[in-house]
């Protein structure tokens, strides 16, 4: 009877939940793809091939059992599916809505590989978790024993909260130290509503603190607490801060008004979905209602922002990406829905300058021939042609000359990026070794740094990389810091 529920990818298509009109999503900020129901969500399930060799596990950074749970969703044991989802993951919900499918899971799933269309991973386990969250089945697990070992964490980032979730499970005392006023990292603020709706996040974080993990939030490491403050108080120190750091741009007039930082722009977007007062808002300076907006990048960064323009009421917006489609790092998806709400892509194109006018002090200054631009107006764009590989692999983008232009622009929003801050430096920390990319040098299997007792995890170690590894690493070290703590591999196992 089980296998009746299975093996349906012959006669049953690919069916992903129904998305909302380009039309009706680019006027608010709440996520554009519906529920799916039960009945589509075990049709969609049953289509595994429960193949032998299960790539979507093996390609999955966290090694999800993904077709048992697939299996249990189309035999409609949600519980039980649910259960088998979190037992590797800390958080199934926000992998389901954020992770990039496409190129881990079902880029590898065998059915697709044979011309069927790949099974719709992503969207069960969000169903799955989200199943679970209503039906009261997630909740905060109390130590069977407490213990008196505490473990300080900097960062409330996936990787920061995936840890102190293991640890507390442990009975280890927990606390986490976080620059922002709401815990989550670039899960609350980094990522706009549409992808991941806020209240998604928020109660992962009560759920944690439910369970008895302590916050600590806007607190700045090096300013409102030294590090050795933290190294003193705690056992054991877990560095998850990620990278924050925007890579510039060499340009003339660069810091010009209204090129501004996507960090900053997503981050004043979301405080603002939150109900916050931001005043870089108010004042329109991070906002793109009735703007010409030019975004520069083509990452999932870049797409963030794009999408978010539109939501804001730009006059128009537009993507500036120095090569092709096809050798873009966002993901395909996401370029899709940007075109569909009305972002237009500016393939092979690369900003040369800021041009603008100048005002005030400024066109005081220029009277006086110093050079400046007060407020940006538009972007000199050169255009690009592919040559030959560089050491990635991919083509490597060429100036054709003589084939520049000038775009309008009232906003532009620099998304090439992000590069670790300069810890050593600005924790005043001796003996915290960082590599020549100034990210810290951690073991890749302990993530023991160069300093006993000091761990490291998620993008401050990778580089800018996917929340689904800061997740991994995360449960990663806790396991390492357990052991350490207790000298006792049985503990960290449990």
């Amino acid at each position: 009877m089980a296998t009746q529920k299975m093996l349906k990818f012959v006669s049953t298509p690919r069916e992903m939940p129904e998305k909302r009109s380009a039309a009706e999503r680019s006027e608010d900020f709440h996520e554009i793809y519906r529920e799916f129901a039960a009945q589509k969500a075990a049709e969609q399930a049953g289509r595994c091939s429960q193949c032998g060799v299960p790539y979507c596990q093996t390609h999955c950074p966290l090694h999800n059992n993904i077709p048992d749970w697939l299996r249990l969703t189309a035999e409609g044991r949600l519980e039980e599916a649910y259960r088998v989802s979190q037992s590797t993951n800390t958080f199934p919900e926000i992998c389901g809505r954020i992770c990039p499918q496409d190129r881990l899971c079902e880029g590898n799933c065998v059915i697709e590989q044979s011309g069927h269309g790949t099974v719709t991973i992503g969207a069960v386990e969000k169903y799955i978790t989200d199943t679970a969250w209503e039906n009261g089945w997630v909740t905060p697990r109390a130590p069977v024993q407490e213990r008196s070992e505490s473990v300080g964490i900097i960062g409330a980032g996936p990787g920061g909260l995936a840890a102190a979730d293991m640890l507390r499970k442990q009975g280890f005392q927990v606390t986490i130290y976080d620059r922002y006023d709401r815990a989550g990292g670039l899960l609350t603020y980094g990522i706009p509503g549409f992808k991941l709706e806020k209240d998604v996040v928020m109660r992962r974080n009560k759920l944690l603190e439910d369970g008895g993990v302590e916050f600590v939030l806007n607190c700045n490491v090096g300013e409102d607490i030294s590090f050795d403050a933290i190294r003193g108080k705690h056992d054991a120190v877990l560095i998850a801060t990620g990278v924050y750091k925007t890579r510039d741009l060499e340009l003339d007039n660069a810091d010009a008004g209204g090129v501004v930082r996507a960090i900053d722009y997503l981050t004043a977007s979301n405080k603002v979905d939150f109900g916050d007062d931001v005043p870089d808002y108010e004042d329109g300076e991070l906002n793109a209602n009735g703007k010409r907006v030019v975004v520069i990048g083509g990452g999932d960064t870049a797409m963030d922002c794009v999408r978010t323009a539109i939501r804001q009421g730009a006059q128009s917006v537009k993507c500036l990406y120095r090569r092709d489609r096809a050798n873009m790092p966002g993901s395909q998806r996401e370029v899709q829905n940007a075109e569909e709400e009305g972002v237009e892509f500016v393939w092979l194109s690369a900003p040369g300058s800021f041009s603008g006018h100048v005002t005030g002090e400024a066109a005081v200054a220029q009277e006086a021939d110093v050079d400046g631009v007060d407020q940006v107006a538009s972007v000199r764009i050169q255009k690009m042609r592919l040559g030959a590989p560089d050491v990635s692999g991919r083509q490597s983008p060429e100036l054709i000359e003589g084939a520049d232009y000038d775009e309008p622009a009232d906003l532009v929003i620099k998304a090439l990026g992000f590069e670790p801050e300069d810890l050593p430096k600005l924790w005043g920390v001796d003996g915290l070794e960082v590599t020549r990319w100034g990210t810290v040098k951690a073991d890749f299997q302990t993530h023991q740094t160069s300093i006993p007792g000091v761990y490291a995890v998620g993008d401050i170690v990778r580089g800018a990389s996917l929340v689904v590894w800061a997740i991994r690493d995360g449960r990663e070290a806790a396991e390492s810091i357990a052991n350490f703590l207790t000298g006792d591999a049985r503990v960290a196992a449990q």
